[in-house]
């Protein structure tokens, strides 16, 4: 597959960065890689055309400097591009995600991640938010899914602290593959991975679901995770900003799913309701 690469440069670089992202995951793009100086963000040739940023907000907001330049990327190049980014992040001191080339340490968990085109190495807010929130829990013994899965960082995670089953599920073909791929390279081979949305959900079926999706998906799908929980099964979220919570969290409240707590990194917000 062949992707087309916008590289910006951003002045300064938060709130903007982040707002960027949002803005642009809803436009199709797949993936991003956090630099220096802004952003590289990703998305399939196949579903570029021309104006799809036109309408973007932050690109004309007058208190951010922000330019980009775009460039045609194979596949085949993606591990250049972010083994020149990715560097491993740790957790409460006993989680670390690191990539192959990375040196292991003596930690608990030790999640290996070659992410290629897929979103979630745990350095983006949201990701690190879900992970906070799997590190706290006890998961032995419970079933659960990872909906929009990317990497399946979340999923190998879960795996690792006991989760009797996990599910995998998210819509993009590169991110079905790579968490296979990382799945079977944490010795996580029983976590089962799909190809689909929501609607291959079914009742009744998890203790926890855990969807670090963006708002806009995560306001239409709440509906169809709230049936496939179990009863006093959790939720967690993320992927939406702090002023973002009060909608979600009225849509949680129409499908009897109990309000919590929430996170809050830069901006970011990661949110618990129970069923």
């Amino acid at each position: 597959m062949v992707y087309i690469a916008f590289d910006f440069t951003v002045q300064p670089l938060q709130p903007a960065t982040d707002i960027l992202i949002a803005e642009l995951s809803e436009r199709g793009f797949e993936s991003f890689v956090e630099t220096d100086e802004g952003l590289q963000a990703f998305i399939p040739e196949a579903d570029w055309e021309e104006g799809l940023l036109e309408g973007v907000r932050i690109l004309d907001a007058p208190e951010f400097d922000i330019h980009f330049s775009r460039t045609t990327v194979a596949q085949q190049n993606w591990n250049a591009n972010w083994e020149k980014s990715f560097n491993p992040i740790k957790l409460g001191g006993h989680c670390m995600v690191r990539a192959p080339f990375h040196q292991a340490e003596a930690v608990r968990y030790d999640i290996v991640i070659e992410p290629k085109m897929s979103f979630g190495t745990g350095h983006h807010e949201t990701t690190h938010l879900m992970l906070e929130w799997l590190l706290k829990m006890d998961l032995e013994g419970k079933t659960v899914l990872d909906m929009g899965c990317g990497t399946g960082v979340l999923a190998i995670l879960a795996a690792m602290k006991g989760a009797k089953a996990v599910d995998a599920i998210d819509i993009d073909p590169w991110s079905y593959e790579n968490t296979l791929e990382n799945a079977q390279r944490n010795r996580q081979g029983h976590i089962k991975v799909y190809l689909g949305d929501a609607d291959m959900l079914e009742p009744g079926r998890y203790d926890l679901i855990l969807a670090n999706i963006n708002r806009n998906i995560l306001l239409e799908d709440l509906p169809r995770y709230a049936r496939s929980l179990n009863k006093r099964g959790e939720i967690l979220v993320s992927g939406f900003y702090l002023e973002d919570l009060p909608a979600i969290s009225e849509k949680c409240r129409e499908l009897n799913l109990e309000f919590q707590k929430n996170t809050l990194k830069n901006h970011w917000v990661s949110a618990k309701y129970v069923f």
